[in-house]
């Protein structure tokens, strides 16, 4: 499968095979209560903000080290169950395999398996709500929360087909919480796609049909198809914030180029992009009214489509990365190449080099790292810094700053004990023998730190509860907060 991180969307392309992967220091406090010197340390923050050279930038930094200061272990969740009745009817859930995606939104996380079965939890009670799998030849691609109206949707194939296309189903959140999964109904059901692309960033859903060379475009709000474009020449399509870019077949020495608007597909521009004879192209993308396009051992070309003014970036200084992410916020974008990550502006100069953010995973994927609605953090899953004495194992789940590249805060084996589950009662506590029915979950945790750190293969964070949430080769779901 192949995963697009251009424009905020995603891409999801047919597979043959149903079990496939996807392609898709803090400070120490002055003080622990609100006394005279938590007083005086929330006026320091507030002169530092005020005073500093970078607008709010230091107050954000500072924020971000205490939102995720003391972040444990809380809970674990596992997508393995043999024991539970759906065993017998989903075949995949009869042996363990690795998250591949995890989506968080309200009080309920979604995990996916690269078996295709997908669980959903509930934080508020601990307990597994559902699977989402309705079918034993039901394999489920990827995972997609619709903000728009508070729904996830499954992609889906089938064993029935081959698994040779996919299908896409949709339900709202409050039914999953009832576990009424009859309340799903299919998209798209006239059409089989060959890739499915949800884009966040302008509310749209772009499918190809690979069997009459048809792209459509669907309104994320209630599922309506806008147009369709019918175009054997396009051999890709971008999306950026209120466009689309047609890449069209390549010619001899130049590539034509349409440039649409998303919402209802009028060409706003035509053009063909001079290239170099008999050079590869490596990439062509899209962000608002700039092109960026790389040839094989040639400059990266930043071209202006509105004025043509061309800006060169020299191919020592700028090497082919393997992903980009756009960040509309910042007007800025992210470029990955051999577990690291750096930040480019559209002026062709790099702006921030993250320290102590050596990526985990060689092949970008979004699923193992999360970048905040506001642009401000990424958080990844990193090898442990070397020379640090106090780290304990080789990787850490880290959050740094987008602007700066300077690492806030970092969740280690040395640093992150499990959070001990205390019981409620304030008066006459026996402990374990205690039966008040406010008494506090008991805690499902079986890993300790160090193994629930090993072998992440998916991360997400949930903001509005400030939880991150990791899944392992082992198909089990960490909880960590403070």
């Amino acid at each position: 499968m192949e995963g697009v991180v251009g424009g905020g969307g995603r891409r999801i392309s047919v597979s043959p095979r149903p079990c496939s992967g996807r392609r898709i220091v803090a400070k120490k406090r002055s003080c622990c209560g609100g006394g005279v010197g938590g007083f005086v340390n929330s006026v320091k923050k507030l002169q530092r903000r005020e005073i500093s050279s970078k607008r709010d930038r230091g107050f954000s930094m500072s924020n971000a080290q205490e939102r995720f200061r003391n972040f444990r272990l809380q809970e674990e969740y596992d997508t393995h169950d043999p024991k539970d009745p759906s065993a017998l009817e989903l075949p995949c859930l009869r042996k363990r395999s690795k998250i591949t995606e995890i989506v968080a939104t309200q009080d309920i996380v979604f995990a996916l398996t690269q078996s295709g079965v997908c669980a959903a939890f509930s934080r508020e009670t601990n307990q597994r709500i559902c699977f989402l799998n309705t079918s034993p030849v039901e394999v489920i691609r990827t995972l997609f929360y619709n903000k728009n109206n508070e729904s996830l949707i499954t992609v889906t194939a089938h064993g029935s087909d081959n698994y040779s296309s996919l299908t896409c189903r949709s339900i709202g959140i409050e039914y999953i919480r009832r576990g009424q999964l009859d309340a799903a109904f299919a998209l798209c059901e006239s059409d089989w796609p060959g890739f499915i692309e949800f884009d966040n960033v302008n509310g749209k859903v772009l499918t190809y049909s690979a069997q009459d060379s048809m792209y459509k475009v669907f309104d994320l709000k209630n599922y309506t198809m806008l147009y369709s474009i019918s175009d054997k020449n396009v051999q890709e399509i971008k999306i950026s914030l209120g466009i689309m870019l047609l890449i069209c077949s390549k010619a001899s020495s130049h590539v034509p180029l349409k440039i649409l608007s998303i919402e209802d597909g009028t060409v706003l521009k035509s053009f063909n992009h001079l290239l170099y004879r008999n050079k590869r192209v490596n990439f062509i993308e899209q962000f608002n009214e700039k092109l960026l396009v790389k040839q094989e051992n040639e400059n990266l070309q930043i071209l202006d489509v509105r004025t043509f003014e061309l800006t060169e970036v020299s191919r020592s200084e700028f090497v082919t990365p393997s992903a980009f992410i756009f960040l509309y916020e910042k007007q800025l974008f992210l470029a990955f190449r051999n577990r690291t990550v750096a930040v480019w502006n559209f002026r062709g100069e790099l702006v921030t080099s993250f320290e102590d953010n050596l990526l985990w995973h060689p092949d970008c994927s979004m699923n193992n790292i999360y970048i905040t609605n506001d642009h401000n953090l990424i958080i990844s899953y990193c090898k442990a810094d070397s020379d640090d004495s106090l780290s304990e194992g080789n990787c850490s789940i880290n959050v740094s700053s987008i602007l700066t590249g300077k690492c806030l805060a970092k969740i280690r084996a040395s640093n992150s004990f499990p959070m001990e589950k205390e019981c409620s009662c304030v008066d006459n506590c026996s402990g374990s023998s205690c039966n008040s029915r406010k008494r506090k979950h008991v805690s499902r945790i079986k890993s300790t730190v160090a193994e629930a750190l090993e072998e992440i293969t998916a991360l997400y964070y949930n903001e509005e509860r400030n939880e991150i949430f990791t899944g392992n080769e082992r198909g089990l779901v960490h909880v960590w907060s403070n």
